[in-house]
């Protein structure tokens, strides 16, 4: 199993003291002075519930002048909402200031909202995605993209600086859709998920569906797929007082996030507005939440009961566990809660 760390955390508030990156940036340099295989940083907008990151392209510079060897990722680029040439560009100068070591991982969106930026694209976001991931692998080889220009003229262009890397590491981020995980498959990339409404042995069937669309592939080659898990993560010496260290704070993320957990609760039927529901409703659908992620759905707790969940995880096909470990506790608490994350780490490794 491999081991790596994934933010999606709320704003916080912290820009007018500077330190709205702090954790990012220090669990950054623990990763890569400790042998973790990556870093994830994602893509949102409008809203503070993941508010720090609008564009992982950003963030990840950052992270690629803070360290030396750690794997730079977006968790993930929303296709749909930009042109494949600035995504190429963009993440082609991310791979040379690190060095050769960026991966993307594409989503297809899912708010409206977001697609105030390209509102054209929502419709058919999902086709839209797959498009651009295949533009965007042309690209990354040296290929031209045939555009029109500012008087309306065809041109051929090709991307610069040239990525370091001759063949770009991708992922297709899902949230649980069976069809999304074989068209993963089916394109030859990654894939990256969570257990927000689906559990185990659901995520099981998938990864099995995932893998024989990658098998089917004429040029797979030998190669099996790669699956990431994203977890809530935090690990320390007592699980008693490390459920009651997470609970105030895990529970706020999950009530920021209620609108994805009664989107995927439903089906995909139309959205629960969580704003109409009354108090204790809501009190009822976070505590149960905390409850399913504290038990069985996250590394919480101490490093032996984390053991058996990576060990669980890994009969299932799961090749990396992407660990999130912003979801509202103390940046030193968090920084501190890494050895044991890193215990963790070669534990699994042996």
């Amino acid at each position: 199993m491999d081991f790596s760390l994934f933010y999606f955390g709320d704003d916080g508030g912290d820009a007018a003291s500077g330190s709205a990156y702090d954790l990012v940036l220090k669990g950054a340099r623990f990763a890569d002075e400790n042998d973790f295989t990556a870093v994830w940083t994602p893509e949102r907008h409008f809203h503070p519930f993941g508010g720090l990151y609008p564009n992982p392209a950003v963030t990840g510079a950052a992270i690629a002048a803070a360290t030396s060897r750690v794997s730079i990722r977006a968790g993930s680029v929303v296709a749909p909402l930009h042109h494949p040439l600035r995504i190429a560009e963009e993440w082609s100068v991310v791979d040379n200031i690190s060095g050769g070591r960026v991966g993307l991982a594409f989503a297809s969106g899912w708010h409206a909202v977001d697609f105030a930026l390209r509102p054209e694209s929502y419709a058919d976001r999902r086709q839209v995605m797959f498009d651009t991931v295949e533009q965007v692998r042309g690209l990354w080889r040296g290929e031209q993209l045939t555009v029109r220009d500012g008087v309306g003229e065809e041109q051929r262009v090709r991307i610069y600086p040239e990525p370091v890397q001759r063949r770009l590491p991708l992922w297709i981020t899902s949230a649980g859709g069976v069809e999304t995980f074989r068209n993963a498959g089916a394109a030859g990339a990654g894939i990256l998920t969570h257990l927000l409404g689906q559990d185990l042995d659901e995520l099981a069937t998938k990864i099995a569906a995932y893998r024989e669309a990658v098998a089917a592939r004429p040029d797979a080659d030998g190669w099996p797929g790669h699956v990431v898990l994203m977890v809530h993560t935090f690990l320390g010496e007592d699980d008693d007082t490390v459920r009651e260290l997470v609970r105030e704070p895990l529970c706020g993320y999950l009530r920021g996030s209620l609108g994805l957990l009664l989107g995927s609760q439903t089906g995909g039927a139309r959205r629960i507005d969580p704003a109409k529901l009354r108090e204790k409703d809501v009190d009822f659908l976070v505590g149960r939440a905390f409850d399913r992620y504290y038990d069985d759905g996250g590394l919480l707790g101490t490093v032996p009961k984390a053991a058996r969940v990576v060990e669980r995880l890994a009969g299932l096909g799961v090749d990396e566990t992407a660990c999130l470990i912003d979801f509202g506790l103390p940046v030193k608490t968090v920084l501190d809660g890494l050895e044991h994350l890193n215990e963790l780490r070669k534990l699994s490794a042996r």
